[in-house]
């Protein structure tokens, strides 16, 4: 076994790799960017070593060589795929803690993998030439444009109609270039109602290879997984032994070594109709599930693996028990289209009797810079009913101020009828309607003044003139009236009857309790307050620092995210009519269209392409003709 492994990674995942490794007794070692020196992960690693990028292929190998390391573990992400980073690390006299090249390399490229599996025995969905698809009839419809080199959802656009094919080409390739450095592209036939099940395998260097079963991973948003349970609540013994024989004839076959994933597209009704998608050659993000309900450490499996030891396990010995779920916590805007989201983490509660892999901690800046993921709560039960209670449980004990995640949109998707019965597949996410928030403005406008009211009233000393209850020398309380605007939506006016304060208690610093209305968290930054309760979290203004931002409907588009421009479709003069393109942004790898919110004149472009722009920055007016 190693003694001393660098982690080519950042957040949950490093600080997740770490804990193995020291439950090992293995030294980690940290690379690490300017902007991530105060990180989770540098402080809980043995060393570390700055690097210019987490890219940086070259820095990264000489940091393993500096530091001593034997070997590095990608995690995964950045370098994890990438067969040139694998024979350098060879070259260096480091091991790879992954598949070899030529396995990851095949597998990197769909089109060749898809060609793979074909010839291994498992079924492949039918693909189209770009001049197959554009002579094709409205009845090939809908299908799947997907990057050749890509994952992760990126560089893929369904296509509905022949008149969309173009722009889908045009958009999957500019997205593929961007996040793979490779626009090739392939497509393929869509199935509208579908699944999205995958098997774990793991296989040493002596020939063994076994599969852990399934995960479920339907539940996904712009083909990206938000939540992933294993098993599948839809899988039989019969399918299970199948699709598990599949994955290992298909592992076996490209030589593969280490921990993979074959994925399969299935028909929502009949899962038994299923098609092999791609086989991604690393450790999954919800890799946990697995770990739960098999009893393993997935890292460990790995390690040791790397290391030429035979897998301490026969597929005879693998058993699964029990269910589990995982639920990614993005910082992102549910209400604003998922929008990501910025900020500095003011306060931060976790669950009690979950697992919580984590990238942030109090005093955390989250930015643009990277994956949105901030955390992956990940719990277990004796079925899958008790635990997605346990879900909804611990969701409601994670709590974010300064920075809006998906936790309350999550809660809810949670709780669906649909989602709960097990009947869900790949477009269920798209098509739910969350409804309005359990608790709407003007009762958040009322929590932050008790809470803000009773926070001054705990803290400062007061004589009878400095009292915040409303007491008169009359012997009168009066109330407090309150403008706020809440989640930068319009102004709120409320009233709080002095003897609401009455109802609250104070829990410590920046926690209180209201009657009837259970506890909350509250924290401050410059002008801004920001008030959680059950996993929920807003953002609360003075109204009048927003009545700049109230004029913005009047034809004046500004970013509503940090990013690049992408494109400017629009020129100053043009007509336009609402809804059309003006400036395309692109922020985490995701393309913004923000267009004309009324018919008129593009006035002024004020960005360019390339321009790097801030939240909140004005790009482009819109006058109304005359």
């Amino acid at each position: 076994m190693f003694s001393r492994v660098l982690i080519a990674n950042r957040g949950e995942i490093a600080r997740r790799i770490v804990r193995t490794l020291d439950r090992l007794g293995i030294e980690s070692v940290a690379v690490f960017t300017e902007a991530d020196r105060p990180a989770p992960h540098v402080r809980e690693a043995g060393s570390g070593a700055l690097v210019g990028s987490y890219l940086d292929l070259e820095a990264i190998i000489g940091a393993a060589t500096e530091t001593g390391a034997q070997a590095v573990h990608p995690g995964y992400g950045f370098l994890s795929e990438n067969p040139a980073f694998a024979r350098a690390c060879a070259q260096a006299g480091l091991t790879f803690i992954g598949p070899p090249p030529r396995a990851s390399e095949l597998m990197g490229d769909k089109i060749a993998a898809k060609a793979a599996a074909d010839q291994a025995g498992l079924p492949v969905v039918p693909s189209y030439t770009e001049a197959q698809a554009a002579a094709a009839g409205p009845e090939a419809f809908p299908l799947l444009v997907k990057a050749a080199a890509g994952g992760g959802g990126r560089g893929m656009r369904v296509v509905n109609a022949p008149d969309e094919l173009d722009a889908a080409l045009a958009s999957a390739r500019r997205e593929a270039q961007a996040g793979f450095g490779d626009n090739r592209v392939f497509i393929e036939r869509f199935l509208s109602r579908a699944r999205h099940i995958e098997v774990q395998v793991v296989a040493d260097r002596h020939g063994s290879v076994i599969h852990l079963g399934e995960r479920e991973c339907s539940l996904q948003r712009r083909h990206q997984k938000v939540v992933e349970e294993a098993p599948s609540p839809v899988v039989s013994s019969a399918l299970r032994e199948r699709l598990g024989a599949e994955a290992v004839a298909l592992a076996r076959s490209s030589g593969y070594e280490g921990a993979g994933t074959v994925e399969f597209i299935a028909a929502a009704d009949d899962p038994a109709e299923h098609y092999f998608l791609e086989m991604n050659a690393r450790l999954q993000v919800e890799h946990p599930v697995t770990e739960l309900v098999c009893g393993l450490d997935l890292v460990e499996l790995q390690l040791r693996i790397a290391a030429g030891e035979p897998l301490p396990l026969s597929q005879d010995d693998v058993r699964l028990n029990g269910h589990a779920i995982e639920a990614r916590i993005t910082a992102e805007d549910a209400a604003r289209d998922f929008l990501p989201t910025t900020g500095t983490v003011l306060a931060y509660e976790r669950p009690a009797g979950a697992r919580v892999d984590d990238a942030i901690e109090l005093g955390s800046v989250v930015g643009t810079g990277f994956d949105s993921l901030l955390a992956k709560v990940i719990v277990h039960g004796a079925d899958r009913a008790q635990a997605l209670d346990r879900m909804q449980l611990a969701l409601r004990h994670f709590n974010v101020l300064g920075v809006t995640t998906t936790t309350g949109y999550l809660r809810r998707l949670l709780a669906d009828d649909a989602v709960r019965a097990g009947e869900i597949d790949t477009g269920l996410v798209e098509r739910f309607d969350p409804g309005a928030d359990p608790i709407d403005d003007a009762g958040v406008a009322v929590a932050a003044a008790m809470l803000t009211l009773a926070d001054r009233r705990d803290r400062v000393p007061l004589t009878p003139f400095d009292r915040v209850d409303g007491w008169r020398l009359s012997g009168v309380r009066r109330p407090s009236w309150w403008r706020l605007t809440v989640g930068g939506r319009g102004p709120v006016e409320v009233e709080v009857p002095p003897q609401y304060l009455d109802m609250v208690r104070g829990l410590g610093p920046g926690r209180f309790a209201i009657d009837g209305r259970g506890e909350w968290l509250l924290a401050r930054a410059g002008n801004e307050t920001w008030i959680g309760h059950g996993g929920r979290a807003w953002a609360l203004r003075a109204a009048d620092a927003d009545a700049a931002q109230d004029g913005h409907a009047d034809g004046e588009l500004r970013a509503p995210m940090p990013g690049s421009v992408l494109l400017v479709p629009a020129r100053a003069g043009q007509q336009v009519k609402t809804g059309d393109p003006v400036v395309v942004l692109e922020s985490m790898k995701m393309e913004l269209a923000i267009t004309a919110p009324l018919d008129g004149v593009v006035a002024e472009i004020s960005v360019a392409v390339g321009d790097r722009v801030a939240v909140d920055q004005p790009l482009a007016r819109v006058e109304a003709p005359a």
